[in-house]
């Protein structure tokens, strides 16, 4: 059964919190455009999706609504969603009024800078312990990005993150992972990968 016209034109004005728009909305790093969900438009980060039931099933959630899922965190916070969606919405007005931009495009910008590009790993099992270095995944990427900047939102860093400052905590703890990386790709001790500079 097909969709009424006047409902398929309807979908096409979709706008989150009824204010900003999916239309001019673009995701960068093409590696990211299939685990950054902007294509399904919403009105509320509230679908009741079940997104956990399978694998990579996740990359279908809208990107904000994993933002929302991420706040809440920390027993007292946990399933208060309609909590963080409020907490999102007004984030996203003033992220809109510092900027003047779509917040959309800003939250999907932070994800892309936010997320690390490599990473180390534990190899061996029990006595010898040593790390090897890897890429990371673009869906670990994602997921990275947004545990980070939740995290950093409690530390106040949120606003920093999209001009790629490096005293946003996302920021920090990305530099962070990759030095761990460099260290062990030249072979040096992580003594002295804290005076690399990127």
């Amino acid at each position: 059964m097909a969709l009424p016209v006047d409902i398929l034109a309807e979908s096409q004005g979709i706008r989150l919190f009824n204010k900003w728009s999916y239309e001019d909305v673009e995701v960068k790093d093409i590696s990211l455009t299939d685990y950054i969900q902007i294509r399904n438009p919403v009105y509320l980060p509230h679908t009741a999706g079940r997104f956990s039931t399978k694998r990579f099933r996740k990359a279908q959630c809208p990107v904000v609504e994993r933002l929302t899922n991420s706040l809440m965190m920390h027993g007292r916070n946990n399933g208060k969603k309609l909590m963080a969606v409020r907490i999102v919405k007004h984030a996203f007005e003033i992220i809109h009024l510092l900027t003047d931009q779509n917040p959309i495009q800003v939250l999907v910008d932070a994800i892309i800078n936010t997320g690390p590009r490599e990473d180390s790993t534990r190899i061996g099992s029990a006595g010898t312990v040593r790390r090897q270095a890897v890429d990371v995944s673009p869906l670990r990427r994602v997921n990275q990005a947004i545990a980070l900047l939740t995290i950093g939102t409690r530390e106040s860093a949120f606003r920093n993150v999209k001009k790629g400052s490096s005293n946003s905590y996302a920021i920090k703890k990305k530099d962070e992972l990759g030095k761990y990386f460099f260290a062990i790709v030249i072979n040096t001790d992580d003594n002295e990968c804290d005076d690399i500079k990127y």
